[in-house]
């Protein structure tokens, strides 16, 4: 993860060793090996964090990169609270890496699964889930609204599963299995969400100097005890990417620049919207 882009550039080390120093581990090593620690999500949280913001970093240093918006899809927010100095790296990855470990928690390895849906309609995938639900007295829902005929459920294995199957035979065209280690933005991470919750009232948090786009109103707060309240519903709550997006274009937003790992997201927008213009921030060759 960024090893060609931490040799072109020494502001992605040091941002990095601040995070590293903060929650007490050589994090940018752990990012370099393939031993499975990044499957744990109390590591991948404070490393996706650090790596977006390294990469933010980098384009600000080199370019006149000045945002109008943030934006985050679930993790991603708090990049975009880091972003907009709402807090700092080192007081965010401590806030991740404790989210992270709140969510582990709250449901036991093997316990919970998600699936990515494709090709079908969200208010049957909805309705889908909420009868899954009510037949299993389980937990299973829509959690990611990602773009038009994309949506992420997640619950319980056996009501996900049950759902999964329900859905193919409605018309989804398909059901995948996602490889995560909990069951994100679910009601079964509500007792995560109170731990998190109690961690956000102890910690300070300044204006946004950048508006920025929650996921679970899709609506930009300026009231840091908003801003906190936002973030603990999207524990539990799902993340709405798509209407995030559209909201966004409403403002008249018509580029978007990815920073971090991977172009999920940027092919996500495109599916929304193919009008937009989108870019990334990964490489060395991402700032010609």
């Amino acid at each position: 993860m960024l090893a060609d882009l931490a040799s072109d550039f020494s502001i992605v080390k040091s941002v990095f060793e601040e995070a590293s120093d903060a929650i007490g581990y050589n994090l940018f090593k752990v990012t370099q090996r393939d031993d499975g620690q990044l499957s744990q999500t109390e590591i991948t949280q404070p490393a996706l964090l650090t790596a977006s913001v390294a990469c933010l970093r980098v384009l600000q240093s080199e370019t006149d990169f000045t945002p109008h918006f943030y934006a985050g899809h679930s993790l991603g927010e708090y990049t975009a609270l880091v972003a907009a100095n709402v807090l700092g790296l080192s007081a965010g990855v401590k806030l991740v890496q404790a989210r992270g470990q709140f969510m582990q928690q709250a449901v036991a390895p093997g316990e919970g699964a998600m699936y990515a849906i494709i090709g079908l309609d969200d208010n049957i995938i909805a309705d889908v889930c909420a009868k899954v639900a009510a037949d299993t007295k389980q937990v299973v829902a829509p959690v990611n609204y990602n773009s038009p005929g994309q949506v992420v459920i997640a619950g319980t294995k056996k009501a996900a599963d049950a759902a999964a199957l329900a859905l193919k035979a409605a018309g989804a065209k398909k059901a995948l299995s996602l490889a995560v280690s909990v069951p994100s933005h679910c009601l079964l991470m509500k007792g995560a969400s109170i731990k998190l919750q109690a961690l956000l009232n102890a910690i300070v948090f300044k204006q946004p100097t950048t508006p920025i786009v929650n996921n679970v109103d899709v609506a930009v707060n300026d009231n840091v005890d908003d801003i906190k309240d936002a973030l603990v519903r999207q524990l539990y709550m799902p993340v709405r990417w798509s209407q995030s997006v559209t909201y966004l274009i409403a403002q008249e937003v018509s580029e978007f620049v990815e920073v971090g790992p991977g172009k999920v997201l940027s092919g996500l927008i495109k599916r929304i919207d193919k009008s937009v213009t989108t870019r990334n921030m990964n490489s060395a060759k991402d700032l010609v």
